[in-house]
């Protein structure tokens, strides 16, 4: 079928060029013989040129009507039966061209602006190596089942959903982003289909099948898109349906008034063909076209509009506002016990698990470089955690029951669990219990920028849905600033939330996770976050973000904004245009010819307009200089390296005020070398080059001043704390008197730091990431 498609496609783009080059061959043969005194000679091959775009219009004409469409092909035809009728060959040939140019500029601009949504289903492999015996074989992609192992040369994209077997690989997943750069994938890591392998082989072990594959289900709503047409669309065809009436009574005006054909037939000129049906279309494709290079499919024009119109956001916490991946926030140890021992035990003994909070464990100890050991006779109690022999010692990682005795510093743990919305993993080596791991799922860096870009553009009134406990949801709800906050939210009252604010205003839920799919159908617009394969709610949604980023939805929204607002400026300057047009051949002041003339300006001027929606608009990211992208990216890298080490600070001054002044003044020398050796030389890298570099960038002091006040706080403290532990050094141990300033000194500091580092990448690292995406999307 779509062989047949691609055919009948290329023999109407060739009729096209072939009929412009008749009209156009006719028109300036005329002009030739008009110029040589060859009056008979011109005026014939300007009505051959007449004919020939008479007959295509009139099938057009039949074409819409047997379809139930009555378009303005119908005024083309008369104008043209009426130039041949009064003699006006010249202004026939005029007209013939300008149907010819109108149809090819037509087609060429729903080329251009299709091509990114043609260029998803042409990027699709059609067989793939699959490893049998030892040996690969060559298959047809449909043939793949999970578990197969498939052979990824260079070059190869993935056929299907899998994960990475033998060797680590390095992927371009462009194709699904929209972003131009390259990702590693270690062995385990999840890759989805369509992406590039960019290095050398690669075997990835099969978990779907093609056809229920990531980039089928994209590809498959790519093919949707053009569909459906947008309400504006079918808006035109409703005003082409008053238009075509109207010009005729302003034909028969004219010529009953004057007693000249001519002048009717100056009227039927210069209202063909209706700008209106030109721009409406070509300008939402090219905003669907334009999503899809940024990684959103839009599975229909009508989505698209209706995105631009949303005045509420409701979205779900886990994987949209937040990471979805827990993290390790603290370690509390017990006695005799330090966090590098309780992590690497604890992640050695969950290597075996498929536990999401085991994974987040073991990503953990990996990222700071402890050797994990095999772990042995290893039993997991669903619920409970993992019990494990682990270097000779029994370790016992997850829960513990409510018999355990439990130590003072236990009653602590649980009560910063509950304050910062944590989980707590509790570690027990030997029988005894000897640490905790806190793990949050942190808010995205970019999620607060997204939120006020969204407020900014005209969301309203912005309500959070989520199943997860009312603590850390009124937490994320109040860093955000967001209007309604709803916990333990089970489906089904997803769905009535929805409901009742669709009532009151054009609603856009955001989801990403199974449950979210009955909520994603109820709402005006529902946005799937995509990028991990949630199929459900990717089918239930109307949009689909192939990108793990929720600014996306600001992207998309811009996109839709703007796609709307020409579609609209183009029609109704072009039908403006043409109307005024038509009064003034009326009253005789437009000879045909020259009216001919002038429709084919206004014709080409509406099409150029209308695929402005390709294009970016008015940027709201400023453009940086390599340089200053490039120390952008550098400090980020800090920032995530040191993030996992500020903790150290609270932890120090735990020890200081648990009592035990010995175990204090060993955490009090890491925490003073860290602060001494990593973060002041950070602060003041940025003080000495990012800070001047991002005033000249972002225009003035002011931009930054917020910001860079905290360097010098951030310097006092470090300095007050290296005095402490200098005096400390001397007694012996922590005195008394300084106990109190020190605790203030470490729990301010840890605050100011954390604080500093959020805003430096909400307001000025994000600079980079979005400077990026603009770039690799354009």
């Amino acid at each position: 079928m779509s062989l047949i498609r691609d055919l009948f496609q290329r023999l109407t783009t060739k009729a096209e060029s072939l009929l412009l080059i008749v009209t156009v061959s006719a028109l300036a043969g005329g002009v030739l013989a008009w110029s040589l005194d060859q009056r008979a000679v011109a005026d014939g091959m300007w009505a051959l040129g007449t004919i020939a775009a008479l007959l295509p219009a009139g099938w057009w004409v039949v074409d819409g009507l047997r379809r139930g469409r009555a378009g303005v092909d119908v005024i083309a035809v008369l104008s043209l039966l009426g130039t041949i009728w009064v003699g006006e060959y010249l202004a026939g040939a005029l007209i013939a061209v300008m149907l010819a140019t109108g149809r090819t500029l037509d087609a060429a601009a729903n080329r251009r602006a299709a091509r990114d949504l043609r260029s998803l289903r042409e990027h699709v492999p059609r067989t793939a190596q699959r490893e049998e015996c030892g040996q690969l074989r060559t298959v047809a992609v449909d043939e793949i089942e999970p578990g197969d192992r498939i052979f990824l040369s260079s070059g190869d994209v993935v056929p299907t959903d899998g994960w990475i077997v033998g060797e680590p690989a390095v992927f371009d997943e462009s194709a699904l982003t929209g972003e131009s750069k390259v990702v590693e994938r270690s062995i385990g890591d999840p890759v989805r289909s369509g992406v590039v392998n960019a290095g050398g082989g690669c075997r990835i072990e099969a978990s779907r099948t093609a056809r229920s594959s990531t980039y089928a289900a994209v590809v498959s709503l790519a093919q949707e898109a053009a569909a459906d047409s947008a309400p504006i669309v079918r808006v035109a065809d409703r005003v082409a349906a008053w238009f075509i009436p109207v010009t005729l009574l302003v034909s028969g005006f004219a010529w009953m008034s004057s007693g000249s054909a001519t002048r009717a037939v100056a009227v039927l000129v210069v209202a063909t063909p209706c700008p209106l049906l030109l721009a409406a279309p070509v300008a939402i494709v090219s905003g669907l076209s334009r999503a899809s290079r940024i990684g959103v499919i839009v599975r229909s024009g009508g989505a698209l509009e209706r995105l631009g119109n949303v005045k509420t956001l409701v979205i779900d916490k886990t994987g949209t506002l937040t990471t979805g991946k827990p993290t390790q926030s603290d370690i509390v140890c017990g006695e005799d016990v330090d966090s590098s021992s309780i992590l690497r035990l604890a992640a050695s003994a969950d290597q075996v698990s498929s536990h999401i909070l085991a994974e987040s464990i073991v990503r953990s100890a990996r990222a700071q470089g402890l050797s994990l050991s095999t772990p042995e006779s290893v039993t997991e109690r669903p619920g409970y955690g993992v019990t494990a022999t682990v270097d000779g010692h029994v370790v016992e990682v997850g829960r513990i029951a409510g018999t355990i005795d439990r130590p003072g510093w236990a009653a602590s743990v649980e009560n910063r669990a509950r304050l910062d919305g944590a989980v707590v993993v509790w570690v027990r080596i030997d029988d005894q219990l000897s640490g905790a791991l806190l793990l949050i799922d942190p808010i995205r860096n970019d999620a607060p920028w997204t939120i006020r870009r969204l407020r900014s553009a005209g969301i309203g009134k912005i309500v959070m849905l989520t199943g997860d406990r009312p603590e850390p949801a009124v937490e994320v709800g109040c860093v955000l600033g967001l209007d309604a906050v709803h916990a333990d939210q089970e489906p089904a009252d997803k769905v009535v939330r929805v409901r009742e604010e669709s009532e009151r205003a054009v609603t856009v839920m955001v989801g990403d996770g199974i449950n979210d799919a009955p909520a994603l159908a109820a709402a005006s617009v529902g946005i799937a976050m995509g990028a991990r394969g949630a199929t459900a709610s990717s089918e239930a949604a109307d949009i689909v973000l192939t990108t793990d980023r929720l600014s996306r939805v600001a992207d998309a929204m811009d996109i839709a904004r703007r796609s709307r607002r020409i579609a609209v400026q183009s029609a109704t300057v072009g039908t403006g245009l043409s109307v005024v047009a038509m009064a003034f051949a009326a009253f005789g002041l437009l000879a045909p010819a020259v009216g001919a003339l002038l429709q084919e300006l206004i014709d080409v001027a509406v099409i150029l307009n209308a695929l402005r929606a390709l294009g970016h608009g008015r940027s709201s990211v400023p453009k940086l200089e390599p340089e200053l992208e490039r120390m952008l990216r550098g400090f980020s890298t800090e920032h995530r390296r040191m993030r996992a080490d500020l903790d150290s600070i609270r932890v120090a001054a735990d020890a200081l005020s648990g009592g035990d002044r010995v175990l204090a003044m060993r955490r009090l020398h890491q925490t003073n070398r860290f602060l001494q050796e990593v973060v002041l030389p950070h602060e003041r890298a940025e003080g000495a080059k990012l800070y001047p570099a991002l005033e000249r960038s972002l225009g003035g002091a002011d931009s930054i001043s917020a910001v860079a006040d905290a360097h010098s706080e951030i310097e006092r403290l470090c300095r007050r704390v290296e005095n402490h532990v200098r005096a400390a050094d001397k007694l012996g141990a922590v005195d008394d008197a300084q106990v109190g300033d020190l605790l203030a000194c470490l729990y301010g500091l840890y605050a100011v730091l954390k604080l500093h580092f959020r805003q430096e990448e909400e307001s000025y690292f994000v600079l980079a990431d979005r400077s990026e995406r603009e770039g690799s999307s354009s």
